[in-house]
């Protein structure tokens, strides 16, 4: 892996980001940190084009983006444009938000949704890409419901981005579903997953929890990952240095 692979999901500083004033100082610090590539998530409103000038005038490129169940099923053609204006080809469907997933109907009214979405933006050249939490390793009809979307939408529609610690929370082992899913993730959630002194789950920078690092970034690189996106949803301290060392540790560690 290369050190611009790793790339910082704003999401992570999500409390900083409400204004242009914000985003700005917040795209400087992700730099010094050593991050060249974000993923929007988590921002306020601010014009793309505004917003890709911040991102050039402090070296940093927007990889992918996170955008709303609503904006995405319902306004795919203005994803496009948005993306376009951010010279941004990756994007993600983050959670099923309003779609209940709690019948097999359910999950076939989601997965049609998400391949007429990914039909649209693949023929206006962008990759979509399904973000998991744990409720996706739900089985109904004997099927994970994660397996149920990937074995329904064409892959050339939906691609992944397999979320480590949501993974493990699942009950999944996160390298094990990493080579399962080789050719079709093109983006990789970092997240460590640790137990605190209180016996409570809690995230982690990466290296601080107990992922099994040294299997699953290489198997990610062996199975055509291109970025592999830092993200931390809550932090005990200041989200900025989370997001420093969690750098720190995949630079040291499996960057050439």
């Amino acid at each position: 892996m290369k050190k611009h692979q790793i790339a910082a999901q704003l999401f992570t500083v999500r409390d900083f980001i409400k204004d242009e004033k914000g985003i700005a100082e917040s795209f400087a610090k992700v730099r010094s940190l050593g991050y060249e590539t974000v993923q929007i998530s988590g921002m306020g409103p601010i014009d793309e084009k505004v917003c890709k000038k911040l991102l050039d005038d402090n070296g940093l490129r927007c990889i992918a983006t996170h955008e709303s169940p609503k904006a995405l099923f319902e306004e795919p053609m203005k994803i496009v444009e948005r993306l376009k204006k951010l010279d941004c080809i990756h994007t993600a469907f983050p959670h099923p938000g309003p779609y209940p997933l709690n019948t097999a109907d359910d999950v076939k009214k989601l997965a049609n949704l998400l391949a007429k979405c990914g039909q649209i933006l693949s023929e206006n050249g962008i990759v979509l890409s399904y973000h998991n939490h744990h409720i996706e390793f739900k089985k109904i009809g004997g099927e994970l419901i994660l397996d149920t979307f990937l074995n329904t939408v064409p892959a050339e529609y939906l691609k992944m981005e397999l979320d480590t610690y949501w993974a493990q929370f699942g009950g999944q082992e996160p390298s094990k579903r990493i080579k399962k899913l080789a050719g079709r993730m093109p983006l990789l959630h970092l997240k460590d997953y640790r137990i605190n002194a209180e016996n409570a789950v809690k995230f982690a920078e990466i290296g601080k929890g107990n992922l099994d690092w040294p299997d699953i970034i290489p198997s990610a690189e062996k199975g055509g990952t291109e970025w592999f996106i830092v993200e931390q949803d809550s932090c005990d301290g200041d989200p900025f240095e989370a997001l420093g060392t969690s750098y720190n540790y995949i630079a040291a560690n499996f960057c050439d």
